[in-house]
């Protein structure tokens, strides 16, 4: 992706941080860039770029990453609404080579989409993945609290 000259290069500073837990969305800067895309990516543990908000998605898909998330109790993390904004719906596609949306960053590295995400968290993957951020998936609790009745 090369980047485009933002149509105002002052949004790149003057944009939303990153909001942190549940339903909080942040604003990317118009006119994103590679690197912005970049910065966006690895600013935070779990980034993800969905439709809607995570209190509300606006796809089935976008809802299933939402809930995989909930389950291993990850509620601190950045989520982007590319409904908000087309440049950054195209860019992330563009940025990740991923053709669809929800995307899942872990750690500044690109997972993938629901289904990706889905068969990580049936297979284990994300609790181990999840752990190597020093984030203890919350479905461990529970195992935990089984295995002791």
């Amino acid at each position: 992706l090369r980047p485009r000259p933002s149509r105002n290069a002052d949004a790149h500073q003057a944009w939303n941080r990153p909001a942190h837990g549940p339903g909080l969305s942040a604003r990317p800067p118009s006119g994103t860039t590679g690197g912005a895309l970049d910065a966006m990516v690895k600013k935070d543990k779990v980034v993800v770029f969905l439709k809607g908000t995570p209190e509300q998605p606006q796809c089935g898909f976008s809802n299933a990453v939402v809930q995989i998330l909930r389950l291993h109790g990850v509620r601190d993390y950045a989520a982007y609404n590319v409904l908000d904004d087309p440049e950054l719906r195209q860019g992330i596609k563009d940025y990740s080579n991923w053709p669809t949306i929800p995307q899942v960053f872990l750690n500044g590295e690109f997972v993938g989409g629901c289904d990706i995400l889905l068969q990580m968290h049936q297979n284990g993957d994300l609790v181990e993945e999840l752990k190597k951020l020093g984030i203890r998936s919350a479905l461990l609790d529970e195992k935990t609290d089984q295995d002791s009745k």
